[in-house]
């Protein structure tokens, strides 16, 4: 299968040589050029690592099927504790996708537990033998979960770029403590998307990749504009469908609908591929914070980044500038030209505004809703009270939103971080007045709920700072070329 990019001005490539340069030369993203379709028969009963390979291999056809056998069973056998997709009952007709049980507490180790060992192999593919420089801008999880997978691979360096006093602490820790001689971590003086665009920036500076190559070292990225990225996480779209229709929660070939909270919009675009192979998916509901620029747009076709950027509680979908978006408008509109010309709005105006068949299009599959803060608090309150069910302020947007947008289908819920990460706003959610310690409100918690903290996250205490460098967003270009 080959992939283009969503702006039309660069050549063709094939899977490895998406993953491995992560960005088009043209500024766009790599897409498929067409869906393979699933065997909805002959995955249905696969083991998780099964069902990876079978998926990703549809996509990923330069790649060796026993390599990504090999690699799918490396991931998902061991390091999910035996909770690959797992699927939670919250109650009757609203089910909670946790997929936070990998080494990081959040969903991004599903792609990035395996999209190194892609990377890697797509070097191999290549013949490629210089050094891999990835730079990945962060709003919270995605830059422990690309530490994680990344640190300590030969021939890999990996720097980390977060919003200085934008992430939770626990976020923040999970970052600055993190090992490996080839991890670099720096706080950014400002919000994501000043990290996110200083980032795409490099990306697009000539001069730094002609200062890199010139010392055998290439870019490339671990964010969700990586190809590599969002292939993984269709996964679990297929394996919940699948765990639902065998336990009697849907019947096979009925729909059901997915409420994704929402950042970068890639969680919740590999839903829409999914639905795009085959997969009976009702409707995709995009779940926003107080950040509400994807809400506004599904509603009205106008994305406008022009607004007040606001931190809250959910911190992880702080973000005003949707990357994945590009992506959907390509494979609704099916104009490269358009693309482009929305995109250069947005950069040079801040908005830009969708023609109608495109709007309808997204409405067809994509329903929206967003929560506040004290919205989100009182949806953990009531799941805790009413079913039990203990989650953490993200996924309690996602909970508020898909009780908004319910349907006679049954309701998936993607529950994208431990409630862990989050403990003081959870506990103040709950009626609980916080310890100033994050992890005296872990132990809090613990005593409240009876649910145990991670240990991945409860260890970070002992755990020595290694990163404390807060730079200005002009400054990532200089970091890059460190």
């Amino acid at each position: 299968m080959e992939y283009q990019s969503t702006r039309g001005k660069a050549s063709s490539v094939s899977a490895s040589e998406a993953i491995v340069r992560g960005l088009a030369p043209d500024g766009g993203l790599y897409v498929p050029k067409s869906f393979p379709q699933a065997d909805l028969q002959a995955w249905k009963d696969l083991s998780y690592p099964q069902l990876a390979e079978k998926v990703v291999g549809s996509f990923l056809t330069d790649y060796d099927p026993a390599f990504l056998s090999q690699a799918a069973e490396s991931t998902y056998g061991t390091a999910f504790a035996g909770k690959a997709g797992h699927v939670e009952k919250v109650h009757d007709g609203l089910y909670s996708l946790e997929l936070w049980h990998g080494p990081t507490c959040a969903f991004k180790d599903y792609a990035l537990q395996l999209m190194p060992k892609l990377l890697l192999q797509g070097k191999k593919n290549l013949g490629r033998t210089e050094t891999t420089r990835i730079l990945v801008a962060t709003s919270g999880d995605t830059g422990k979960a690309a530490l994680a997978g990344y640190a300590g691979l030969e021939g890999i360096e990996i720097s980390v770029f977060y919003p200085n006093a934008g992430t939770s602490e626990i976020q923040r820790l999970q970052m600055a403590t993190q090992q490996g001689d080839n991890v670099h971590v720096y706080a950014v003086d400002g919000n994501f998307d000043d990290a996110q665009t200083g980032v795409k920036k490099v990306f697009a500076d000539a001069e730094v990749a002609a200062q890199l190559e010139k010392r055998g070292i290439r870019l490339s990225s671990a964010n969700s504009i990586n190809w590599g990225r969002l292939v993984p996480q269709i996964v679990y779209y297929f394996y919940t469908y699948f765990r639902l229709a065998a336990d009697g929660a849907v019947a096979w070939g009925d729909p059901v609908d997915f409420c994704v909270p929402t950042g970068n919009f890639g969680d919740i675009l590999a839903g829409y591929y999914a639905k795009r192979m085959g997969l009976p998916v009702g409707r995709l509901i995009c779940a926003s914070n107080e950040n509400n620029v994807l809400t506004d747009f599904i509603r009205t076709g106008t994305y406008d980044a022009r607004r007040d950027f606001h931190k809250t509680a959910s911190p992880s979908m702080d973000i005003l500038i949707s990357s994945n978006l590009e992506r959907l408008l390509y494979h609704v509109s099916g104009s490269t030209e358009k693309v482009a010309g929305w995109m250069k709005d947005l950069a040079a105006q801040g908005h830009y505004t969708v023609d109608a068949a495109t709007l309808a299009a997204i409405q067809e599959s994509f329903a929206c809703g967003c929560a506040d803060d004290a919205q989100g608090a009182g949806e953990i309150r009531e799941r805790f009270e009413q079913d039990g069910y203990l989650c953490d302020t993200h996924t309690a947007v996602a909970f508020r939103v898909a009780e908004e947008c319910r349907s006679a289908a049954p309701m998936v819920v993607l529950s994208t971080a431990s409630p862990f990460k989050f403990p003081r706003d959870v506990l103040e959610a709950l009626g609980v007045d916080a310890p100033a310690s994050d992890f005296e409100a872990m132990q809090t918690l613990t005593e409240k709920t009876g649910c145990a903290a991670p240990v991945a996250l409860s260890s970070l205490r002992t755990l020595p700072v290694r990163f404390t460098e807060v730079i200005a967003p002009a400054a990532i270009r200089d970091a890059a070329l460190r």
